[in-house]
């Protein structure tokens, strides 16, 4: 079985500080990691030895290249719910602009609970935070930590009404960017 992360264990998700996300070349997949991954996508609980029968190598082998994508930050593994649906009253996308270099203010709000999603863009706005929270109140407070953080020059929130699609299975990429299709076997 999958191995799970404890949520107050792994705050900042994939991002290590070592590594501020695909700003290198990606480290080399070969068919059996896309296919653990595409599986994986698919269904998180999948047992690694229907994962090893299906691509045709041992259940092993699974086991050790799963690991070796988690300790990669490259895969983790976990449930996604829609925070509308769980009861969380407010989520917001929030854009923002930073007076100088992003990353020191993306940080800051990277350890937030609140922050799910924390990322350094390039365009009209320099980082997009989302934020869940439990009602207007608390984004209202959130929202206005980050307005008072050195190096935040503006921000502009947009509030979710409804979430209408959610997906993590985009699989992974091969040579020209498209999705794995042919099956390891």
């Amino acid at each position: 079985m999958t191995r799970c992360e404890a949520i107050r264990e792994n705050r900042c998700a994939l991002r290590g500080d070592e590594n501020r996300g695909a700003v290198g070349p990606a480290r080399g997949l070969d068919r059996v990691d896309k296919s653990i991954i595409e599986a994986l996508q698919k269904n998180g609980r999948e047992s690694f030895r229907r994962i090893a029968s299906e691509i045709g190598v041992s259940e092993a082998t699974v086991r050790a290249r799963y690991a070796r994508l988690c300790d990669d930050d490259i895969l983790q593994v976990t449930g996604v719910t829609n925070p509308l649906g769980l009861g969380f009253e407010a989520q917001a996308m929030v854009g923002i602009r930073t007076t100088g270099a992003p990353e020191p203010v993306a940080d800051e709000i990277a350890k937030w609970g609140e922050a799910g999603y924390v990322v350094v863009t390039a365009g009209q706005y320099d980082i997009l935070v989302e934020l869940v929270c439990a009602d207007r109140r608390q984004l209202l407070g959130l929202t206005n930590k980050i307005r008072a953080l050195e190096g935040v020059a503006s921000t502009e929130s947009f509030l979710y009404l409804a979430l209408w699609k959610q997906l993590y299975d985009w699989g992974a990429p091969v040579g020209n960017g498209s999705a794995v299709e042919e099956r390891v076997g």
